[in-house]
């Protein structure tokens, strides 16, 4: 391990050998790229036109609700109308029927660590996806010729500061810097990594000199202050019959199609009421309190913060139905709906990951064990170029690999984490 660790105050277990996708997984994988660019570019374009006015109005008014109004401005503002993020992590999880994204993830940890995971295991001879450097130069191609790079992490994003650090070693002469949030003062001509979200920017009192920066084309900055592209319910608009032909002419039929394959059934909870004759598609109830009288099986739904929230990321804010008690869940869905219009949350179908086999070794005594896991899969895509010569590029895949009893997966002391190999 790096002598600064990887992860601040955090452990995990270390994987015998790397997740072998099998090679027609790890096709699918890569191409998912393309995909997830296109919709952000057609996420782009919609909350565009309906800023204008040639789209429904309540696109925007719900992308735009509960945030400040000067970030609603940078959001639409000349300089950034055109910018999407540039790294893009869809959350996988594996399951019977195939793999489900969960979300996506615009501003995610694990860029450091999964980049010491594959030139780790690819030292020991390894074949893993991204190879022994695809992380650390995928990262670097996002920032084009900028001769130096700051990387800005808040407080709230401080266990991540070692990876980054790692990370910024590897750069030669010095290219990449790691900052605290009350750094302002970038060079022309320099690039920036906004390692925060945009909800903590009380916390970051430089981000406002370096937003300024970046409107006036002094620096670059990535990933944009553009909110919405940190929203979950995007996925809720994608399943939106109102948006269909929208998103056809968008994305393509391809694209389209595909996406709704992988993509849970999603929801944007709200309150307002639907006239008595009607009801939510999918769901076939006609008032959102009714999600209450649920059985226990009938309530395989996942209840999340949509965004803009200290509660929005990691396993924060999020409810299996399925896993709670009745009155767990009642007040998990009251909580919900009184938190419109300042923090909407979205409601999703819930697919259980399937087991998988893993092996954890210990690596005091060498002892490897095997146990019965879920998976979650992270592959890291970097977009290099601009305009039409954007091209998003797959730096490698991390795998969560959870005890077969956690049925939300995320990281944890007795968590395997692994690159992955097709």
């Amino acid at each position: 391990m790096p002598e600064g660790g990887l992860f601040g105050g955090m452990s995990w277990r270390s994987a015998a050998r790397p997740l072998a996708l099998g090679p027609e997984l790890a096709s699918e994988i890569e191409a998912l790229g393309r995909v997830f660019h296109q919709f952000y570019k057609a996420v782009n374009q919609l909350y565009r036109r309906s800023a204008e006015g040639r789209a429904p109005a309540w696109v925007a008014g719900v992308l735009d609700q509960g945030k400040p109004a000067e970030l609603v401005a940078m959001q639409r503002s000349a300089a950034f109308r055109n910018e999407l993020p540039r790294v893009i992590r869809p959350d996988l999880l594996l399951t019977d029927e195939g793999f489900i994204v969960s979300e996506l993830d615009s501003v995610p940890g694990g860029i450091g660590l999964t980049q010491w995971l594959n030139q780790t295991y690819a030292s020991l001879g390894d074949a893993v996806i991204g190879g022994a450097s695809g992380m650390r130069e995928g990262f670097a191609s996002i920032f084009g010729p900028a001769p130096r790079v700051h990387i800005v992490v808040s407080d709230e994003a401080a266990s991540y500061r070692p990876e980054m650090e790692w990370l910024a070693s590897l750069a030669p002469d010095g290219r990449f810097q790691v900052r605290g949030g009350a750094f302002d003062a970038p060079a022309d001509g320099e690039a920036v990594y906004r390692f925060f979200e945009l909800f903590d920017l009380p916390q970051v009192p430089g981000s406002a000199a370096l937003f300024r920066a970046a409107l006036d084309k002094r620096v670059r900055l990535t990933p944009p202050p553009r909110p919405m592209f940190e929203e979950k319910l995007l996925f809720a608009l994608l399943w939106n019959r109102n948006l269909r032909e929208f998103w056809r002419q968008e994305l393509g039929e391809g694209f389209y199609l595909r996406l709704l394959k992988i993509v849970p059934r999603s929801w944007l909870l709200d309150p307002e009421p639907l006239p008595p004759h009607a009801a939510y598609p999918g769901l076939e109830i006609t008032e959102w309190s009714q999600l209450k009288s649920l059985s226990q099986r009938e309530r395989a739904l996942v209840l999340k913060i949509s965004g803009f929230s200290p509660e929005a990321w990691g396993s924060r804010g999020v409810h299996l139905g399925s896993d709670l008690s009745a009155g767990e869940w009642g007040a998990a869905v009251d909580r919900a709906l009184a938190s419109w219009p300042k923090s909407p949350c979205i409601l999703q179908r819930y697919h259980k990951p399937r087991l998988l086999q893993a092996e954890a070794m210990d690596l005091a005594t060498g002892e490897v064990s095997a146990q019965a896991v879920r998976a979650r899969l992270c592959p890291y895509y970097f977009v290099s170029g601009d305009g039409d010569q954007a091209r998003p590029r797959l730096g490698g895949v991390l795998a969560t690999l959870n005890p077969a009893d956690k049925k939300i997966i995320h990281g944890m002391s007795d968590a395997i984490l692994a690159p992955c190999s097709a």
